[in-house]
């Protein structure tokens, strides 16, 4: 039997970062336990101090295919590469250079968000597509794919 799978980011400021991935991948941040009309409202009545209001955020695919994004503040920051990365799908279907022109316009529309841009990685048929390397706002690598 197939599993539900959550991603989960460690990090400094959930709410930005949540933020980030909304935009990045056409999600929404999760809404407040019905009701409630915000978070602040929701973590207030549960009794959570104002400081760990921002201890936790999520995101969510609004047509519900795709994994929920769970964000979770750590103390500590981030010190090495990924061991596993996320690989954002802008151009499927295309090759050569119609590809990498998609690549390219993602790229800069996630630059404008916030990411890091890294190395571009021409097309190598017959294995590798090509790809563009990107860090999240608080340095996570994925792949604009």
């Amino acid at each position: 039997m197939a599993r539900d799978v959550q991603i989960t980011f460690d990090c400094a400021d959930p709410a930005k970062l949540a933020a980030f991935w909304a935009e990045a991948l056409g999600y929404r941040v999760q809404g407040p336990p019905e009701g409630f009309d915000s978070w602040e409202q929701a973590l207030t009545a549960m009794g959570v101090p104002p400081e760990r209001h921002n201890d936790a955020s999520a995101v969510v695919d609004p047509e519900g295919s795709g994994p929920r994004l769970f964000f979770q503040r750590v103390p500590e920051p981030k010190r090495a590469k990924n061991r596993l990365h996320l690989d954002v799908r802008a151009a499927p279907g295309l090759t050569g250079e119609a590809r990498m022109a998609a690549l390219e316009a993602a790229a800069d529309r996630l630059v404008a968000l916030g990411a890091t841009r890294g190395d571009r990685h021409e097309p190598a048929p017959p294995l590798a597509a090509g790809h563009i390397v990107m860090a999240d706002p608080e340095g996570n690598e994925f792949c604009v794919d």
